[in-house]
């Protein structure tokens, strides 16, 4: 079957962080994505993890979109080496630009800007409006106080049966394309199923 797969924003720190592996995860996915000839959406900037997975998604021949809005032009390094760089008026049409050119979402480790982004998508999803795989790549454990906090909500009932939080939890970088192809499939597949005709 041909995997609905063509390319995958990724939402991470534009500092490094202070653990290795959060760039070793970086790295890695960008690489995957490229081997996998999966298209990389992110945030056009050129230091921390967001320079790493872009210059590893180039260097093994990916494609690299970089979407950033002119007002951070002069804060953020922006890697010029992408083959498409689009540059936005505002925060707002980013990320919906962001949304529109991507078929899945991953948030690797980072600060408030990426944690944002990634709540964002969350709410779309239950809202229904996003059916796109969204995977929290919890590095070291980075993501699991989040994880944790979730759990808290279910607790309280404030994440209720119908509002449920469509995510995907990873541990390794290397599992992400396989699980979003993985995911992928099941949703063309249920939106194929979903059109049928009704049986009586």
């Amino acid at each position: 079957m041909q995997i609905p797969v063509k390319n995958i924003c990724v939402y991470c720190g534009t500092g490094p962080g202070r653990n290795p592996a959060y760039a070793q995860a970086a790295r890695t996915l960008g690489r995957t994505m490229a081997q996998a000839d999966i298209g990389l959406v992110y945030g056009g900037g050129g230091s921390g993890l967001m320079g790493e997975i872009a210059r590893a998604a180039l260097a093994h021949g990916g494609h690299v979109t970089g979407v950033i809005p002119e007002f951070l032009n002069k804060r953020v390094k922006i890697l010029m080496e992408v083959q498409d760089l689009i540059v936005t008026q505002s925060m707002h049409e980013r990320k919906q630009i962001m949304f529109e050119k991507s078929d899945a979402f991953v948030a690797l480790p980072g600060g408030l800007g990426t944690l944002e982004e990634l709540m964002e998508q969350l709410t779309w999803s239950q809202l229904g409006q996003n059916s796109k795989p969204i995977i929290l790549a919890d590095i070291d454990g980075f993501w699991t106080p989040l994880l944790s906090l979730f759990d808290h909500m279910r607790g309280e009932a404030f994440v209720r049966p119908g509002l449920e939080v469509e995510l995907t939890s990873v541990k390794r970088a290397d599992d992400i394309v396989p699980v979003i192809q993985e995911l992928a499939v099941k949703r063309k597949e249920s939106d194929k199923d979903s059109a049928l005709p009704e049986k009586f």
